[in-house]
């Protein structure tokens, strides 16, 4: 789904108050009208909202009384930083997904990437699931030390560069070349920028001392 979508479907705090009993139980219109304090006309039509973005869906009983639910695992990420602004969603990678060659910073237990095959027992769940609450609450703090981190380099960046107008892409172009890109065609790829703004961006740096080019290649000074 477009995270700019979410966001608006989410910037309703009745919505958000909707996803947020729905994630408890499975609540017919009536329920929901109560706990929001709301019409049922109001809250049907949040609800149609909802289903229309994928968001909920709905069973009827055996009394027909429809009752709605959330239907699918979604994550929303909003960054906001004096360099940048960039939201994402992002649904649950498959279980089976090998994580121990992707995360080269990050040591998982072994016992957390594999798919179990059905034979636990209720007590090994409630452990695997403790296990995963903590590797979460980690991952979150490790989230907002790195966010953190990565603003204190671009404001000592910005020092260097002194293009407070344009801070953030004269840094992208000069983290494309620590990761090897030479050329401005290489160097374009990585920071997805018009050709003629690469080469206006190489030639400030190198006025500046920061880069040197030989034969049409770029390297940090």
């Amino acid at each position: 789904m477009d995270s700019a979508v979410l966001l608006d479907l989410l910037g309703n705090e009745n919505r958000r108050r909707i996803l947020r009993l729905l994630s408890h139980k499975p609540c017919y219109v009536t329920e929901i009208s109560e706990y929001l304090g709301v019409s049922p006309k109001a809250v049907i039509d949040h609800l149609r909202k909802l289903e229309d973005a994928g968001l909920v869906e709905s069973r009827t009983d055996d009394q027909r009384r429809k009752y709605f639910h959330i239907s699918r695992n979604l994550r929303l990420e909003v960054n906001v930083s004096p360099y940048g602004f960039g939201a994402k969603s992002a649904y649950p990678a498959n279980p089976s997904l090998d994580m121990t060659g992707r995360c080269p910073h990050l040591t998982l237990d072994a016992d957390l990437c594999e798919p179990d095959d059905g034979g636990e027992d209720v007590t090994e769940l409630a452990d695997e699931l403790a296990r995963l609450e903590e590797l979460e609450n980690e991952l979150s703090l490790a989230k907002r030390w790195v966010h953190g981190r990565m603003t204190d380099v671009l404001d000592r960046l910005n020092e260097k560069v002194g293009a407070e107008a344009d801070s953030r892409f004269y840094a992208d172009v000069l983290a494309a070349i620590a990761r090897g890109k030479r050329t401005p065609r290489e160097i374009d790829g990585d920071v997805d920028a018009p050709p003629e703004a690469i080469e206006s961006a190489l030639g400030t740096l190198a006025d500046r001392g920061l880069v040197v080019e030989r034969n049409g290649r770029w390297r940090l000074r």
